[in-house]
């Protein structure tokens, strides 16, 4: 055998086993800096964690086919509770009374899409967001529509835009696509109905309610996603966010810690794709 060969063999040899097949770095969540990720927190303020959510809002909670509560809120809620390595309950509550339930002790926190409102930081304390629901345009598949390369203003300068009347996504076309065509309806799947057919160039709209479309026999047919997400705050909201009671501070740190730390080690990420298979961040 070659000398050469040989001192390669030997070499390769003295490798920690696994090193040559080294895992893919997990993909980026956008809102997510781990830069700014918060210290581990001691384990003296570590406790249980008695998690309140909602069972009617597929896929984020919802039951399955046991019975037994599941969903993207509900995953997400048990991977802070590993990763923190305490107890982890989860309890269902009708969404009107989530909040007082909390108040009243029931439970330690909220985890059910929890959008808060400017009276809700008077009262509770809230994580870092754990998603946002970014606007997003769809494109049909087909070469009716060669030519959209891009979703700048110019790019769709002269193109037609689906959107729904009066929504976020209409204010944000207003703001900064008025070189385009804007037809508006005050239906949701009426403007996808007018993509599907032709009549409109892209929609414009939810990415989390375009992403589950897509995924389904009538989207997958015809459309994909164009272009980049887009998280303008003023227009689409700051996203969910864990609710706590206001003396549960630590509690809210150590959440905080996890939730960086499930996205640092791609387990966020793996959660994320079980329930949205098409990635609308």
């Amino acid at each position: 055998m070659p000398r050469l060969l040989l001192l390669a063999i030997a070499c390769l040899a003295l490798l920690p086993f696994g090193v040559i097949h080294a895992q893919p770095s997990p993909e980026p969540v956008p809102f997510f800096d781990l830069a700014q990720k918060p210290s581990r927190p001691p384990a003296s303020e570590l406790r249980a964690i008695r998690f309140l959510t909602d069972d009617d809002y597929p896929p984020f909670h919802f039951p399955g086919l046991d019975g037994q509560l599941t969903g993207f809120n509900v995953d997400l809620a048990r991977a802070i509770c590993q990763e923190l390595k305490v107890a982890c309950t989860m309890q269902a509550r009708r969404w009107n009374t989530l909040l007082p339930s909390l108040e009243d002790n029931q439970g330690d926190a909220v985890i059910a899409s929890l959008r808060p409102k400017e009276a809700d930081w008077l009262r509770f304390n809230f994580s870092v967001p754990y998603y946002k629901t970014p606007a997003r345009f769809v494109m049909r598949k087909d070469k009716s529509v060669a030519g959209l390369s891009g979703t700048t203003s110019a790019a769709l300068a002269g193109k037609t835009i689906g959107v729904v009347t009066g929504s976020a996504h209409a204010a944000f076309l207003a703001n900064f696509y008025s070189k385009a065509a804007v037809i508006s309806r005050p239906d949701y799947n009426e403007i996808l109905r007018l993509l599907v057919r032709g009549e409109v160039d892209v929609v414009f709209g939810d990415g989390i309610s375009l992403a589950v479309w897509l995924n389904g026999s009538d989207g997958s047919e015809c459309c994909q996603f164009l272009g980049k997400a887009f998280f303008e705050d003023r227009f689409f909201g700051e996203g969910a966010m864990i609710a706590f009671r206001k003396d549960s501070a630590a509690m809210r740190r150590a959440v905080d810690y996890a939730l960086f730390r499930l996205v640092e080690t791609g387990e966020y990420q793996q959660i994320l794709q079980k329930y949205f298979p098409i990635r609308f961040y």
